[in-house]
């Protein structure tokens, strides 16, 4: 897939703000300081789409970018830890659930995952969540470029078998780096798969 233009819609706290068009949507999730920004600048090839942080909890809406038009790439507030207030994180855990669970434009969610580090519980946990609550996902392992090769072979093997202890298949992985531009081309055509199996919707 050829991104041909960009655009920020909006961010917003509720569902009931989100647009009405009925285009199609691909949303980022992840812990916080996963390397969500980045990826979603490598995909989009805009240096300050997203805003990057090392502060933790730095996307605090859900963010609609609009993708040629005919998508929407949604860049939602990460999980887990942030230097907010508990109401906050509440606050941010019920917009994000709602989202997954009463979002019927959603396509599928990319869920980050930080390939230098073992399984995480709040990983699994949310995961195990989305297939409680039959929300589409996929896995991405970020930062690829950061452990040595068979240290990040060794993290994605481990996730995986984790994984298995619950769950009868696992879903489609992607590996990325957004320093070296890795998993690009293979996630952007993942989502131009699933348009191409869209039907529209007649007025």
């Amino acid at each position: 897939m050829f991104i041909k233009s960009t655009n920020y819609i909006a961010g917003h706290t509720k569902l009931s703000q989100c647009p009405k068009d009925q285009r199609p949507e691909f949303a980022f999730l992840g812990r916080s300081n996963v390397g969500k920004s980045s990826l979603i600048n490598m995909l989009c090839e805009r240096n300050k789409l997203a805003k990057v942080s090392q502060t933790p909890g730095k996307t605090r809406l859900i963010n609609y970018f609009l993708i040629n038009e005919n998508w929407y790439l949604i860049d939602l507030p990460g999980i887990g830890y942030a230097k907010v207030s508990k109401s906050q994180r509440a606050d941010w855990e019920k917009m994000i659930n709602s989202y997954l669970t009463q979002r019927k434009t959603l396509q599928v969610v990319f869920y980050l995952i930080d390939s230098r580090l073992k399984p995480q519980k709040n990983d699994l946990e949310f995961i195990n969540w989305m297939g409680a609550n039959h929300v589409p996902f996929v896995l991405v392992f970020t930062k690829a470029d950061k452990p040595k090769p068979r240290e990040l072979s060794q993290n994605i093997k481990t996730f995986k078998k984790t994984m298995l202890e619950t769950w009868e298949d696992l879903p489609e992985i992607f590996i990325t780096s957004a320093n070296k531009k890795q998993g690009r081309e293979e996630i952007l055509n993942y989502i131009h798969s699933l348009l191409q199996e869209i039907v529209p919707e007649e007025n």
